[in-house]
């Protein structure tokens, strides 16, 4: 394990047997319909690119940014739009593909700010779900796996913009200075 990252939490081989399920899952509820998927970037960059291609059926993709965390363990509570979509989604049906979803913050932002595009449908799709960490109620329609309230590394999901290349995820260790 690279250092820093105490243990892995989910093993690549689950990561995938569950994106795959969410995958089949997708296809079936959008069976007539070409959903629009928007990854949040960038930490759902790995989540999007397995789920798109476990959909087996026509689906679009663009991405959108935000950015809450800067170059800390735990978001600011600010949540600012750094990347907007290159596409309308006036009349489409939209899912939005998140990496985590804890306090809620950012996804309450993003789904208020879509939803004035007046899509067809919009709805959540989350690889990780950290519910201890809720502080503004939302809703998801597509969770790959909850989590307790540890900062996760690795399947895109990054510190400082390091570590999204690892095939799991994993545990990173609490800097210097948040150790008791």
């Amino acid at each position: 394990m690279p250092p820093g990252v105490q243990r892995v939490l989910i093993p690549a081989e689950d990561l995938t047997a569950r994106v795959r399920e969410i995958g089949h899952q997708i296809r079936a509820d959008y069976s007539e319909r070409t959903p629009m998927l928007i990854g949040v970037l960038k930490g759902a960059v790995v989540f999007l690119a397995d789920l798109m291609r476990s959909i087996d059926a026509p689906c679009e993709c663009d991405f959108i940014a935000v950015s809450s965390y800067g170059a800390s363990t735990r978001s600011s509570g600010i949540v600012e739009l750094t990347k907007d979509l290159s596409v309308p989604i006036e009349g489409r049906d939209v899912l939005i593909v998140e990496d985590i979803v804890d306090t809620g913050r950012t996804l309450a932002y993003l789904v208020r700010n879509l939803e004035t595009r007046q899509p067809r449908s919009l709805r959540v799709c989350t690889l990780l779900d950290k519910t201890s960490r809720r502080e503004v109620p939302v809703s998801l329609d597509y969770v790959g796996f909850s989590i307790p309230d540890e900062f996760v590394v690795g399947y895109g999901l990054d510190f400082a913009g390091l570590y999204r290349n690892l095939p799991y995820l994993g545990v990173l260790a609490p800097p210097e200075s948040e150790r008791a």
